[in-house]
C-alpha cells in the first residue's frame, strides 16, 4: 500500500512543523511519501525510516493546474493520500488521478486556519483515533552526529544563533545578536554557530566581526544536509523565527524563538519553544503583518530569558 501526504507549504519550517502527524500516520500505515512545494525538505529528513521519498511539485494556486497535479499524482500510484491543506484544487486533482482514499482537510476554510490544531483535528479523524502528539523526535543518523562532534565542547554552553530567517520583517538584527553574545561571554563559557543561509551570509560575518571574543562559528556556508547536526547537538537555539527551531525543539532543545510577525501558531505546538515577544504586545496580537520594531525587545530580556532557562 503506498501513502502519500501532501504539504502546500515552500517554507522548510511550515513544513517541518507537520513532522509528527507523519510519524503517526506513518505507525499505521508504514513508511510514507511526502510531496511538498519544498525543494530543501529532502535534506533535512533523509535519515527518518519514516520517511521513504520526498517529492516536489511546482507551486500551484490556480485551478488550471489541476491538469498538471492530477497527472503529476497518478504517476505516484497512491492507494491513500492525506492532504493538509484546504484546497479544492489538490482535492479535485487526487480524485482525477484515481486515488481511492482521499483524506484532506474541510474544503474552502483557508481563513484563520490555525496549522497545528487543523494538523491535530485532521489527523485524529483521518486515523480514528483520540488523540496525537503535536512534536515528535527529530532523527538524525548516527554518522552524521559523529562527524560533527568534533565541533562540540562539552564544558562550553552550546547556542545556534538563527540570525537569518525568510524575510527581513522577521530579523532582530546584526547589533542586537552581537550585543548578546557580547553580554552572554561576560557572564559564562559559551561557544555559538551563527546560522543565517547561504544567500544572508553578510548577517552572519556582520555579527562575528562584532563578538569580541573568538567563539563563533559560521553555518551560512553549510547546506542543509550539514547544518541539521549542528541542530541536532546544540544545548539552546535562540533566534528568528526561521528552520532551525523547528528542529532544535523536536530534539528537545529550549528553543527561544524571537517574534516580531510570525503568528503564535509556528511555535504553538512544542513544550520546547520558548517566545520572546515586544514589549506592550498580546501575543494574539502578532501575525503576518504586525511588523512589530526590533527595538521593542531589548538585549537584556533576550539575555535574561537564556539565563533563567539554564538555571
Amino acid at each position: 500500500m503506498k501513502v502519500g501526504v501532501f504539504f502546500n507549504y515552500i517554507g522548510i519550517g511550515a513544513n517541518l512543523l507537520h513532522l509528527s502527524y507523519c510519524h503517526e500516520i506513518a505507525k499505521k500505515y508504514g513508511p510514507l511519501s511526502i510531496i511538498t512545494l519544498c525543494n530543501k525538505l529532502d535534506q533535512a529528513l533523509e535519515d527518518d525510516p519514516n520517511i521513504e521519498e520526498i517529492i516536489v511539485f511546482k507551486k500551484n494556486k490556480n485551478i488550471t493546474d489541476i491538469p498538471y497535479l492530477s497527472l503529476e499524482l497518478k504517476k505516484l500510484k497512491f492507494d491513500i493520500i492525506f492532504i493538509f491543506y484546504p484546497s479544492p484544487r489538490i482535492y479535485l486533482s487526487a480524485k482525477l488521478a484515481g486515488i481511492k482514499k482521499i483524506y484532506n482537510y474541510p474544503l474552502f476554510k483557508k481563513k484563520n486556519l490555525h496549522l497545528i490544531d487543523a494538523a491535530k483535528n485532521f489527523t485524529c479523524k483521518s486515523l480514528n483515533i483520540s488523540s496525537c502528539p503535536t512534536e515528535t523526535n527529530f532523527i538524525v543518523s548516527e554518522d552524521k552526529v559523529k562527524k560533527t562532534e568534533k565541533y562540540f565542547k562539552k564544558d562550553q554552553i552550546n547556542i545556534v544563533i538563527g540570525a537569518g530567517s525568510s524575510g527581513p520583517n522577521t530579523r532582530w538584527g546584526v547589533k542586537n545578536f552581537s550585543d548578546l553574545i557580547n553580554k552572554l561571554n561576560q557572564n559564562g563559557n559559551y561557544f555559538f554557530y551563527i546560522q543565517s543561509g547561504p544567500e544572508q551570509s553578510e548577517i552572519s560575518n556582520d555579527i562575528i566581526k562584532n563578538v569580541n571574543k573568538k567563539n563563533c562559528m559560521d553555518l551560512s556556508k553549510l547546506n542543509i544536509r550539514e547544518i541539521v547536526p549542528f541542530l541536532y547537538l546544540c544545548d539552546m537555539y535562540v533566534g528568528n523565527d526561521s528552520f532551525s527551531h523547528h528542529i532544535t525543539s523536536q530534539s528537545k532543545k529550549p528553543s527561544l524563538v524571537i517574534l516580531l510577525d510570525t503568528p503564535k501558531a509556528y511555535t504553538d505546538y512544542s513544550i520546547y519553544h520558548h517566545r520572546i515577544i515586544p514589549d506592550g504586545v498580546n501575543l494574539d496580537e502578532i501575525d503576518h503583518n504586525s511588523k512589530f520594531k526590533p527595538s521593542m525587545i531589548s538585549v537584556e530580556k533576550v539575555f535574561n530569558k537564556i539565563i533563567e532557562i539554564q538555571s
